[in-house]
């Protein structure tokens, strides 16, 4: 659905380039999470960057697994004597020189070779493989982080749309009690000081209708950020923080499971890990013999003029190498792979550790948030019911300008309260499954 809302968006688009700015302007793309994330995942230059990198790392492998078949390849060379080579012997007595060589010398022809035997080269095929599958995590990861960060920016829309719903309702509501204040004042059943304090409060209301305006924009530029759109697309988001309540009312976090094996950092360490353990196996396995075949078939003519006589020459082989000392170079690198994999699983062990603590922290963070959320929702009862009765006694003059706006504060602050526990429960569970690893579906 969202391609089909992106696309008439896309024509909307280009019939206001015809039609005018003002036209252009009036058309807004409205997008659900589900979309928004759909089109964070397509358009986002990260996620690009990732997809290309498994595409480059793909071809690599392919360039490694090509060692094994023939190389072959077709060569000539052309060579001119300036200075023939003079070859001096004795003959009864006497020294005879005469001149080796022809003047131009040509060869052509086409050479092959190939390895039959080499651990070595076999092994080294494993560690493209290896590559691969840490640029696949990589992407992976890149992904769930996406996914992460765009609900983390939608939901923060959410909640900046529901604080300045409330600033404005605030607003208005001080606006009603300054006319109703003023009506009074002007008939003398109000002091000046209610007077001016309900103004006064009217005024101030109105600077958080501003903010709240502000927050909402930059939460929509924050958005459109992740998700990779022209900061000039006209974006808003579908629903309010409250639909997402229903994890607050029928909490199970109790039972909640998580595995933090599927963590994409500790993925990738453990392909590295994999990574060490080819290496090492790779260095050893250049102590065994290598075997390679070779095939060169040749063209070759020798004159010293330009009369040339091809003469055909093939030679076929079989080349065994046996390795016999290096110097220690392989013991040492096979030493100094060891120990980088005795800290690299020390370094796994630390970091399944640290992702333990965040996923209990993330849960702490979650089961709170059902607190505060219930605790919310019994005051907000409360909250209503006590600003009903302030406003009532006002009209009838039981109480002052000052206790009816100690009792909308405190609803506004019950309202707020329930919004701030929603967004904070959906913030602290994106980043708990982008922790453990959860994929978007």
């Amino acid at each position: 659905m969202f391609k089909s809302k992106l696309l008439i968006f896309c024509v909307l688009s280009i019939f206001g380039l015809w039609f005018g700015e003002d036209a252009r302007s009036q058309e807004k793309l409205t997008l659900t999470l589900d979309e928004a994330i759909d089109i964070a995942l397509t358009e986002s230059p990260t996620v690009k960057i990732a997809d290309l990198t498994v595409q480059k790392t793909g071809y690599a492998k392919k360039g490694t697994y090509a060692s094994l078949y023939p190389n072959i390849s077709l060569n000539g060379n052309y060579q001119r004597t300036i200075k023939k080579q003079v070859m001096a012997m004795e003959m009864n007595g006497q020294t005879m020189e005469i001149e080796v060589g022809m003047s131009n010398n040509i060869s052509a022809g086409v050479t092959a070779a190939m390895p039959l035997v080499n651990a070595q080269l076999w092994k080294s095929l494993k560690l493209s493989a290896i590559d691969v599958e840490i640029a696949v995590e990589k992407a992976r990861s890149s992904k769930i982080a996406m996914v992460s960060e765009v609900k983390q920016a939608f939901f923060g829309v959410l909640f900046a749309k529901e604080a300045l719903n409330l600033y404005k309702e605030t607003y208005d509501n001080q606006v009603r009690n300054f006319e109703n204040v003023e009506k009074k004042y002007n008939v003398g059943k109000v002091s000046e000081f209610e007077y001016l304090r309900a103004q006064v409060n009217m005024k101030n209301a109105e600077p958080n209708v501003y903010s709240g305006e502000t927050a909402v924009e930059l939460a929509i530029w924050q958005l459109k950020a992740v998700m990779g759109i022209d900061f000039e697309t006209e974006l808003d988001v579908v629903g309010e923080i409250k639909d997402y309540k229903d994890p607050l009312i029928n909490p199970s976090i109790e039972q909640l499971e998580y595995d933090v094996e599927h963590n994409t950092n500790l993925v990738q360490l453990g392909l590295q890990n994999e990574q060490i353990d080819a290496a090492i196996k790779q260095y050893k396995y250049g102590y065994l013999p290598t075997l390679s075949a070779s095939f060169n078939y040749n063209y070759v003519t020798l004159s010293n003029d330009f009369d040339f006589h091809w003469n055909p020459y093939c030679v076929a082989g079989l080349t065994l190498s046996i390795p016999i000392f290096d110097g220690l170079s392989k013991h040492y690198n096979i030493s100094q792979y060891k120990k980088t994999q005795e800290i690299l699983k020390l370094t796994i062990e630390d970091t399944k550790r640290q992702i333990q603590i965040g996923a209990k922290n993330y849960t702490d963070v979650m089961q709170t948030c059902v607190k505060r959320y219930a605790a919310a929702e019994s005051t907000l009862s409360m909250a209503q019911k006590s600003y009903n009765i302030a406003e009532k006694m006002f009209e009838v003059g039981k109480a002052t300008i000052i206790e009816l706006n100690d009792a909308e504060l405190a609803l506004m602050q019950a309202k707020l309260n329930i919004s701030q526990s929603i967004y904070d429960y959906m913030v602290a569970f994106s980043k708990l499954n982008e922790l453990i690893g959860n994929e978007y579906k």
